[in-house]
């Protein structure tokens, strides 16, 4: 039985102000429901600048971004914000956590800012907790001030927040070019098994090809993209 489209990205075309040739050229590309895929890129391929697309942080001069039958593109910008909120879920490089708030506060927060996630989710505390544990982040921390903790304790907590409320889209960003091997392959076991429990897609963006084995596809950005200039 074949997979339904998650998000669509059909002639996608984005030049960055004031640059010649466009960082984005991609005839077409699909996400589907439930896959992970690792998204491999070397370092100025346009990899960030596509997960800014999806997440509707820029605009593209042309093409679509159809997520489930809607498209992204066409969006105000305050609904693009809406979006963000309700339906995805961002793993970034440096995690972007709050320092000074502490673990729990960290990973309940993207329920603050939309009503929809926050239904989803239930009882936020107790939700935030699980994911905690399911990141295997001993509960002594949970009350530590995100400053306070590990580069690996940091990168579970910035996985668990992106997971609260079950987003229909997990995107991560390089979230373990600062690990050793062992370390990177026991974070994808623990991501993987949240991933699984919410439901959600992964887009998994790295220049680690010794990762791509782990995932149900894997895509070359030089590949789709015809413009392979700086991001």
């Amino acid at each position: 039985m074949a997979m339904a489209d998650l998000l669509l990205i059909d002639a996608l075309r984005y030049t960055w102000p004031g640059d010649v040739r466009p960082v984005l050229d991609i005839e077409q590309m699909r996400l589907e429901e439930g896959e992970k895929v690792f998204l491999y890129g070397p370092s100025g391929s346009g990899k960030s600048t596509l997960l800014a697309a999806i997440g509707g942080l820029i605009r593209p001069d042309s093409g679509r971004l159809v997520f489930r039958g809607d498209d992204l593109s066409a969006l105000s910008g305050a609904r693009r914000d809406r979006f963000r909120a309700e339906h995805l879920g961002v793993i970034f490089q440096q995690f972007n956590l709050l320092p000074w708030l502490d673990v729990r506060a960290n990973v309940m927060l993207p329920c603050r800012f939309s009503a929809a996630r926050s239904r989803r989710t239930g009882e936020v505390r107790a939700a935030a907790e699980r994911l905690l544990q399911g990141m295997d982040l001993d509960r002594s921390l949970w009350a530590r001030r995100a400053d306070q903790l590990s580069v690996g304790q940091q990168q579970r907590v910035a996985a668990a927040r992106a997971l609260i409320g079950r987003p229909a889209l997990i995107l991560a960003d390089e979230p373990t070019s600062s690990l050793d091997s062992d370390r990177r392959q026991s974070f994808l076991d623990l991501l993987f098994a949240q991933i699984r429990a919410a439901e959600s897609t992964l887009l998994f963006v790295s220049h680690d090809r010794e990762l791509a084995a782990r995932f149900d596809r894997s895509l070359d950005l030089t590949e789709i993209n015809a413009a392979g200039v700086s991001a």
